[in-house]
Parts: C-alpha cells; structure tokens; sequence
C-alpha cells in the first residue's frame, strides 16, 4: 500500500485534494494560509512552459523536414478550432434558452454593486480595443527575450516557427543547433518531472484556500447555474468530443483515463496552464509526431477554449433572465457572433473568464453589463470545468489533427490508452520528448 502511494501521482494528489477540503472545511482561516503552495506549484510550472515550447516546436519543426506539412497542420487545427468552438457556443445557448436557467430571480440590475464590476470592465474595455490588426501585431514579441521574459505562449510560439523554419533551411551547417536544442528539451522534462511531484502540495494548498475562502455554502445561492454549466461541460465531452475521438478510432473514456492525474491538478488548481508541458509529453508518448503537439497545443491555449465557449453564451443568457431582459433572437445571434470574436486569444488575461464574458456583454447593447456581479461569487467554481473542459478539447484536437495528417501510431496509442505501455514522465530511461518521425 505505501509503495502504491509512492508510486501513484494520481494517488497522492487525490489525497491532497481530499485533505486541503477538510482542512478548509475545518480551519477555514487556517486554511487561507496555504494559498501560497498553490500559487507557488502553478508558478513553478509556468517558468518551463516557454522553453519547453520553445525546444518541442524547434525540434519538430527541423525533424519533419517539409515546411509546407507545418502549415498544413497549422491549417488544420485553425479550422477544427473554430468548427469545434462554435458547437460549444451553440451549446451553451441552447442549454440557457432550453432550461430557462436565471428566469424568476427578477433582479434589478440597479441594486447590483457596480463597484465589484470595476476590474472586469477596464479589462473588458482594453480587450475590445484590440481589433483584428490590434491583436495579429500582438502576436509579435517586441524581442525574443521579451516573449519568453511574459512567458506568451502565442508570442513563444511565432519566434519558435520563425527559428524551427530558418534552421530547418540551413541544413547541416544547424546540426549542432539541432542537437542541443533537443538535449535542452530533454533536460527541461527532466526538470519538469521534479516539479511535477510537487503537485500534491500545490493541489492541497490551492483547494484549501479556495475552500476556506469560499465555503461549500457559496455554491447554494447560483447551484443551479454552477449544475447547468457542469452538465453542459459533460455533454460537450462526452457527447460532442467523444463522438469526434470516436470517429477517428478512439474512446474518449480510455483518454480521460490516461490523462487522470494532470486532470485531476487541474481539478485542484482551475488551471489547465498548470499541467501544459506534462500534457504535450503525454501525447508524444501516446504516439502523436512532436511537430503536431508542439503546434496543437499551444496555439489551442489561446483559441481552443471550449469550456470559455460554452461559459459565455450561457453566462451571457442567464444574466439577461436573471434581470428580466427579454432577448431577441437577433440579440441571441449577437451574443454568438461577439462571442466568436472574444473568446479568442483571451487566455493568460487575468480574470481572463469574467473579463472576456464582460466585453461580450458590453457588445449586447440589450444586456445589463452590472448583471456580471451576480457570477463573481462562482466564478472560481466554474473555472474548475472550463480548465477541465480546456485541457481535454486541446487534446482531443491534437489526437484529431493527427489522424488526419498520418501523424499518430494507431497502434502505439491502443496500446497506451489500454494501459499495456506505461508512461514515465522524466525518470531514469523515460521515453524521449522527441517520438520517431517516420512508421505513422
């Protein structure tokens, strides 16, 4: 049994999530206390995301040899991105319309508290302003130090392709560039694998301030709110992603499986950032070529946010019925076509979900923009399953644009996700980060 718990991360940051509830449960101000392990582990994790990005796209880029297969691919996700975000916000404006979901609570929008809206609106402000030439040169580190010094990962990723493209063209004169690059990789996983067993503490100390911060109790006054949008999540999962892993050869349950532990932090932190490098590891590992996941998923970051999708268009319903503001449906189209727009490139914004839902309402003339203050009390409640939801819409694309582009072993993946190849994330004899090219 001890060495069970030794062995198993999925083990040990499950039992740090149970105990940092009790303990928030228990000694709520005590708790509140243990935030820093939290943000700590989150923060840790976030000072590798840029190299490791920075050393996966490179090495894929130099390794695949073709430059045009890169755009492809890049082609690919963009379209699968924007085909799969509009069905989760469709989604989430059915499940509002459907249910009636804030309908009888007759709040007046006059009563509300402006001054908690405050910090969202400015946010929401400066996010608008960012039209689309606004936001394309944003893609542009002002340096290279300066990309990695915020830690963009979109910014990251451009100097990555912009570098991966010039050495690919260089040819042999790069081949010592090549090999260090992907020994750094190499190195930053190892270092990586050391962070990630800090996990337990960061989960327990992130849903033990959350815990004695919040209360169970908070969830009463919005339950219903909080209910619909899990469901809607799960119906997204399991209904619309697990039908479009299914189509490509794959169970959706098999991959939630493979992927429990960094759900699992995720679960704990509400932060999918918090377990990106493990996660682009594991697909390498599940038998997905290193170009595609270096491409995938950082660019699914910032525009594959299923769970932000399906938030904001139920966000934005329930706060229309909640204050008794009948919506047309041209209002409903707009709320979806704003919707498509803000969602987009959001992600790292801090407050970035209430502060995207805040623009979108400022753009829905029919919609009280102070009824935002009625979701601050859940927010973090609700953050839980658009992190989750996130993470595994990220993966599922890269899986998806993999199997069209040949670039996944079919048979190396039935295998791992039915558990007969086992995954070591940067121990001794841990597969590399950098799979085999060719045999897909």
């Amino acid at each position: 049994m001890i060495r069970h718990l030794k062995a198993s991360l999925f083990t040990q940051v499950l039992i740090g999530l149970v105990l940092g509830i009790a303990v928030g449960l228990a000694y709520p101000e005590t708790a509140q206390a243990f935030r820093p392990l939290g943000d700590g582990f989150v923060k840790l994790i976030r000072m590798l995301i840029a190299p490791i990005v920075f050393c996966v796209v490179v090495s894929g880029i130099t390794g695949a040899g073709d430059l045009r297969k890169i755009g492809r691919v890049g082609l690919k996700a963009v379209v699968y991105f924007e085909a799969v975000t509009t069905l989760a916000l469709l989604l989430g404006l059915a499940l509002a319309c459907v249910s009636g979901i804030g309908s009888g609570m007759n709040v007046d929008p006059h009563s509300l508290d402006a001054a908690a809206l405050s910090r969202y609106t400015s946010g929401a402000h400066t996010l608008q302003d960012r039209g689309a030439t606004t936001f394309l040169l944003s893609l542009i580190p002002t340096s290279m130090v300066d990309a990695f010094a915020k830690g963009d990962v979109l910014q990251v990723l451009v100097f990555s392709l912009l570098f991966g493209c010039a050495l690919s063209l260089s040819g042999e004169a790069a081949t010592s560039i090549n090999r260090v690059i992907h020994e750094a990789g190499h190195v930053l996983f190892r270092a990586m694998g050391i962070i990630v067993r800090l996990a337990p503490l960061g989960v327990f100390g992130a849903i033990a301030y959350t815990t004695g911060r919040y209360g169970l109790g908070s969830l009463q006054q919005l339950g219903s709110l909080v209910a619909m949008f899990y469901l809607g999540c799960a119906l997204f999962v399991i209904g619309v992603l697990g039908a479009i892993l299914r189509a490509c050869g794959f169970s959706i349950f098999k991959l939630l499986r493979y992927l429990r532990e960094e759900l699992t932090v995720v679960l704990g932190t509400a932060s999918s950032d918090s377990v990106l490098p493990q996660v682009m590891r594991k697909l390498e590992h599940l038998g997905v070529r290193d170009t595609t996941v270096g491409l995938v998923i950082p660019t699914g970051y910032s525009f594959n946010l299923d769970g932000f999708s399906i938030y904001l268009t139920l966000a934005a319903v329930f706060i229309a019925q909640a204050t008794h503001t009948p919506l047309a449906f041209t209002d409903l189209l707009s709320i979806l076509a704003v919707s498509l727009i803000t969602s987009k490139g959001a992600h790292g914004i801090p407050g970035s979900a209430l502060v995207i839902l805040a623009a979108t309402l400022s753009s829905v003339p029919a919609i009280p923009v102070i009824g935002l203050v009625l979701v601050l009390s859940v927010d973090w409640f609700m953050g839980i399953a658009r992190a989750l939801t996130n993470l595994i819409g990220n993966c599922v694309a890269t899986v998806v644009v993999a199997r069209w582009e040949g670039d996944i072993d079919r048979q190396r993946a039935q295998r791992v996700l039915d558990g007969e190849a086992g995954f070591t994330f940067a121990g001794p004899g841990a597969r590399s980060p950098h799979p085999q090219k060719s045999g897909r």
